[in-house]
């Protein structure tokens, strides 16, 4: 086998999920937002904010998905079985969520929708960091497939992970508020994020402390050397942008604190990846354990390669092409 078309695959699969997380993550935010607004108007410029990128997102997270399934299928064959309920939880939320983003905008009575916008957007992000949280505290494997019970996912920890992406992704979307509304929403989502930004640094630094302490092998690749002298600038780098994106935000900055957050996500994920490479599904099978055959990631990855950069232009063209501030009363249709 070809020892680098995993680690590509590996490189592909990660990017996807980063991508997903935080494009996905900004309006996922403003769902978890969406009570705080005082006004049926503040909520049609909240919705408005997204409504040109929201439903393009889960393309990314349709990637990341079948690219394990075509890339790392017995990583697949282990991850599906042991975590079936949440994300089972998580796609129905989805549906769910867009559902009511979608007949909120036609219904004479937007409540019951309101509701659901608000309800299908903090489950599938708490299931979302459930399935995060079920994987980096290991998954139980025995010949190669899934041992274990189907609540094993069900921990402390989990439910923490779970937690902690509600406050990462309403960060998320308050900073994204700041930067493309106007009047008392964007106001209201700078002092949102002032808050957020505290609860989001407390847990990462539970999540930090947790996973060492209750994890042998994670402790082992921090603060064990020399690993320790290459690994200590990641938490240093990042209490140095969370307090440049606290600056940014008391001073009333736009775009720095978004960007900011963002980074404070993929450095996140930076750690995630330090602390269980090469296992795909902690702590016993690498991704070289789960690979396809390579005929068929080379098939495969001949296609991700010709529409990637398809997908990424018209990304980018749309971004581009809804450019600027939301205001109140305006609308994109």
């Amino acid at each position: 086998m070809e020892w680098y078309l995993p680690l590509i695959w590996a490189v592909v699969i990660g990017t996807a999920v980063v991508m997903y997380v935080i494009m996905d993550g900004f309006d996922l935010g403003i769902g978890i937002l969406f009570p705080s607004a005082r006004s049926e108007s503040e909520r049609d410029q909240m919705t408005r904010s997204i409504a040109p990128y929201w439903d393009g997102n889960e393309t990314w997270l349709v990637l990341g998905g079948a690219g394990l399934f075509v890339a790392f299928p017995k990583a697949y064959a282990v991850i599906m079985p042991a975590l079936y309920l949440p994300v089972i939880v998580m796609l129905i939320a989805l549906v769910f969520r867009g559902v009511a983003f979608e007949f909120r905008h036609v219904s004479y009575s937007k409540t019951g929708w309101n509701i659901g916008f608000f309800v299908g957007s903090t489950v599938a992000t708490v299931a979302q960091g459930v399935i995060l949280g079920g994987l980096i505290q290991g998954v139980t494997v025995r010949d190669g497939a899934f041992s274990g019970g189907p609540f094993d996912w069900a921990t402390p920890f989990a439910f923490l992970c779970g937690a902690s992406l509600v406050a990462g992704y309403g960060l998320l979307g308050a900073t994204w508020l700041t930067m493309k509304t106007e009047g008392p929403v964007a106001e209201r989502a700078r002092g949102q994020a002032k808050v957020l930004l505290v609860v989001v640094l407390v847990f990462m630094a539970l999540v930090s402390l947790w996973t060492p302490l209750t994890q042998p092998r994670i402790a082992e690749r921090w603060f064990s050397l020399p690993n320790f002298y290459f690994l200590w600038p990641v938490p240093l780098v990042t209490a140095l942008i969370a307090y440049y994106a606290w600056r940014w935000i008391e001073a009333g900055r736009e775009v720095p604190p978004f960007l900011a957050t963002i980074a404070l996500f993929l450095l996140g994920f930076l750690g995630l990846v330090i602390s269980n490479f090469p296992y795909l599904v902690p702590p016993s099978l690498t991704v070289w354990d789960t690979a396809a055959a390579p005929a068929s990631q080379i098939f495969m990855l001949l296609g991700t390669l010709l529409l990637l950069p398809i997908v990424l232009g018209y990304i980018g063209f749309v971004y581009w092409l809804f450019r600027g501030k939301v205001r109140e009363g305006e609308s994109y249709h």
